[in-house]
């Protein structure tokens, strides 16, 4: 099925049953929509699309949780166009370079989000972006809306057609566009709701991005599987969620160990009335025992554990709700069905004995189309016979069950957040007061791993503040991105052909050889 066959269905079997809420704090503005009202919004969302864009042409959104996000991703989905997703923390540099190499035809946006003008950012853009012809605010949605004027017949979208773009950070470069399809998106999203329990009518609050593979495919696709009602959080807040679980009845509910911890830490959950939800899947970092058996016992519900990414549609393993709690947290689960999963040799493909450490591979429906427009990059991650390398290292016992031990690739993912370090040494680079610059992961123990930033000044003497520094990041690149952790070197450890050897800084990071460079009272100390 396409996604636009799948609200076809939930329109069919269950017209008067709520499909979508926009759950914003205030419950008097909160808005519904049943599957017979979606559906037929989707299809006015679609007839406006195609009175400016052509099937397959691509169409950006770059906005926070709203609910229309939803009403245009399905609209575009019946309209046979491409959505590219896009962070809405990016800065203008940032979304030039998504709007550039996906060649997006539109744009539509936000007003604005956390005081920066994005209809204004928009406007910048344009001038790098030389394939877009249309930017929609939405704020105009009404205006928009009005244009349909259902005169366009909607194409046939197969399941094998491309559904979204996501840019995501590979193992080299910077982010690149994974193309993903109709097939993977809804099926990888089905079988995983399913695998939480998942049955007819579940109750599904999110508070996770849709711009991400787990808000925009995930989470609401799951929910329409199971002809479900999605309750879609403008952006993750404790008391709001347990709020929203008690006023709707949630049934399941996607949370990594951040946002789980502050649930659990909030002030009225004693006072709210949870008992309706059932299941808690979790991810995106490590996932402690102690946690998974807290949330299990406080909530009173069961527990699952995934692991994926964009590449894949987002999820190909998981762990079963029947799992202990070291399983639960030590392993990251079993193959999703109809996937192929092996563990290899890195830089080959030999398949390694049961126990031994090689890279996770993946083969089967849940493979993206490819990097769009990026063949050299497509044929670095795939083999001839089809299997995905995904970067990460992990281990396979005799049941299946995967461990992960690492990753080959630089990226860091910091509360589930994907960062390239590429990014933000080429910002850095742009300083006066940085000569060179590596950047790191350094482990935390609430968001997984921080930003580091490894820096060897232009001035020994006179080192740049690394306040003046984050703050020059921000300004360049999205927030989570810049650096919280500063460290100086008169020089980076390279090979004999210049590389730098990131492994040798993250070793006297953990070993406590190099200190990060922290300030108190405005002046400057290392520990």
């Amino acid at each position: 099925m396409s996604l636009g066959d799948l609200l076809r269905k939930c329109a069919a079997d269950h017209p008067d049953r709520c499909a979508l809420v926009d759950a914003v704090p205030d419950p008097a503005h909160r808005r519904s929509w049943t599957y017979a009202e979606l559906l037929a919004t989707a299809e006015r969302v679609a007839q406006a699309l195609l009175s400016r864009f052509r099937p397959g042409e691509r169409l950006a959104v770059w906005a926070p949780n709203c609910a229309e996000w939803v009403l245009l991703q399905q609209g575009a989905s019946l309209a046979g166009l491409v959505l590219v997703t896009v962070n809405p923390a990016n800065r203008r540099m940032e979304l030039e370079y998504v709007l550039q190499k996906s060649r997006a035809a539109g744009i539509v946006h936000a007003s604005e989000y956390r005081g920066v003008d994005m209809a204004a950012t928009v406007r910048e853009a344009r001038a790098a972006a030389p394939d877009l012809r249309e930017a929609i605010d939405f704020a105009d949605w009404d205006e928009f809306l009005a244009s349909a004027t259902g005169s366009h017949q909607l194409p046939d979208v197969l399941p094998s057609d491309p559904a979204q773009i996501q840019y995501t950070s590979g193992t080299t470069g910077f982010p690149k566009g994974a193309l993903l399809h109709h097939r993977g998106v809804l099926n990888a999203s089905r079988l995983v709701a399913h695998g939480a329990g998942a049955t007819d009518g579940a109750v599904w609050v999110n508070a996770m991005p849709m711009f991400h593979i787990g808000g925009g495919a995930l989470t609401e696709i799951g929910t329409f599987s199971f002809g479900g009602t999605y309750v879609l959080m403008p952006a993750f807040d404790a008391g709001l969620l347990l709020e929203l679980i008690e006023a709707y009845r949630g049934t399941i509910t996607l949370l990594v160990p951040t946002m789980l911890s502050a649930v659990l830490a909030h002030p009225e959950l004693p006072t709210r009335d949870v008992s309706s939800l059932q299941t808690v899947m979790s991810g995106a970092s490590f996932v402690p025992a102690e946690l998974v058996v807290r949330t299990k016992e406080t909530l009173g519900c069961r527990f699952t554990i995934v692991f994926g990414q964009t590449e894949l549609h987002g999820v190909i393993t998981q762990t079963a709700l029947e799992d202990s709690p070291e399983d639960q947290s030590h392993t990251i689960g079993r193959p999703l069905p109809l996937v192929d999963v092996r563990i290899v040799a890195p830089g080959t493909d030999e398949v390694v004995p049961i126990g031994t450490r090689g890279e996770i591979c993946a083969r089967g429906y849940q493979t993206m189309l490819g990097y769009f427009e990026q063949p050299d990059d497509t044929a670095l991650v795939f083999s001839e016979d089809g299997w995905l390398h995904t970067g990460d290292l992990g281990t396979m016992d005799e049941r299946g069950y995967l461990t992960i031990t690492g990753r080959l690739k630089d990226m860091i993912i910091r509360g589930g957040e994907n960062i390239y370090p590429r990014e933000v040494e080429d910002a850095l680079a742009t300083h006066s007061g940085v000569a060179e610059a590596a950047v790191v992961g350094v482990p935390d123990a609430e968001w997984g791993e921080q930003v580091g930033a490894v820096v060897v000044p232009t001035d020994p003497a006179a080192p740049p503040d690394p306040a003046e520094l984050r703050a020059y990041c921000r300004e360049r690149l999205a927030g989570f991105k810049a650096p919280s952790r500063w460290f100086f070197v008169d020089a980076l450890p390279t090979t004999p052909t210049g590389k730098v050897q990131k492994f040798v800084l993250r070793d006297r990071i953990d070993s406590g050889d190099l200190g990060p460079v922290l300030y108190a009272k405005g002046r400057r100390r290392s520990p």
